[in-house]
């Protein structure tokens, strides 16, 4: 962690982006263990922030409210082992977006911090549910598709040779850790042939809730903005399902009617 001195050198919004910084990898480090908060630290931190006269007004109040919670955290924690994990790392998540906000970012899906959260312990896969993705191109919507399709059980994932690569930073990101756990390869649109239960998800196809998804199976999902090539429709010999929409636009990000899809073939 930067020495305070060091910080106080910064000014203006040098000094309130470096501090969201050290934060943010405080708060990487208190999510990998369990009671790893430097409360000292972090005190000294906010009344640096809060009692300096270059601070606006909005800063002085995040760094107060920031102090009452370190109050709260040790005053509840007199007599226990463990701090209130989660209460405090609100607090700490709550005061790095406000320190952001106040230099200007816009946070984007990079800057949240992954909390691990207990498993079921099963890390069952449903023996046949995988999902080919055909030119998927936005990273942040592969890592989205890795983490239902984790989390859904699913046996494999398959990307064409034209989608996002899962090992690039904002993929890794949003799959919050999920990529390591999936199998995956990749493989071109021919590949299809020799599958079983093939089935894209697209529009002009039978509704959701009508669909008698096979199984095994594999849902076809088409790029952002073209869909599923016709390429890749002749191969889809199980048929099409939709997800029936009312709203003027009718139309759901890839990752999101992924996660609609795969719940239904799921259940």
């Amino acid at each position: 962690m930067m020495d305070l001195a060091h910080l106080l050198n910064l000014h203006g919004r040098a000094r309130v982006r470096k501090t969201a910084l050290i934060l943010e990898r405080i708060e990487h480090e208190s999510t990998e263990s369990i009671h790893a908060f430097p409360l000292l630290y972090l005190r000294e931190l906010a009344v640096m922030l809060k009692e300096s006269p270059e601070s606006p007004d909005s800063l002085v109040q995040a760094a107060g409210s920031f102090l009452q919670a370190i109050d709260r955290e040790q005053l509840s924690s007199e007599g226990r082992d463990n701090s209130d994990t989660r209460s405090m790392l609100r607090a700490l998540n709550q005061f790095r977006h406000a320190l952001m906000r106040i230099s200007g970012q816009t946070p984007a899906d990079w800057d949240f911090v992954n909390v691990p959260r207990s498993s079921s312990g099963l890390a069952q896969r449903k023996a046949g549910m995988r999902v080919y993705l055909e030119d998927v191109r936005s990273p942040f919507n592969i890592g989205s598709i890795f983490r239902t399709a984790e989390a859904l059980g699913f046996e494999e994932i398959i990307l064409s040779p034209e989608c996002a690569d899962p090992m690039h930073p904002r993929a890794r990101r949003s799959a919050m850790g999920t990529i390591e756990r999936m199998a995956w390869r990749r493989a071109p649109v021919s590949s299809l042939a020799e599958m079983e239960g093939v089935f894209a998800l697209e529009v002009g196809g039978s509704a959701l809730g009508e669909y008698t998804f096979p199984l095994p199976g594999v849902m076809v999902l088409g790029s952002e903005e073209l869909g599923i090539s016709s390429d890749a429709l002749q191969y889809c010999t199980a048929g099409r399902v939709e997800i029936p929409l009312v709203g003027a636009k009718a139309s759901l990000n890839v990752a999101t009617a992924f996660g609609i899809a795969a719940f239904a073939w799921f259940s």
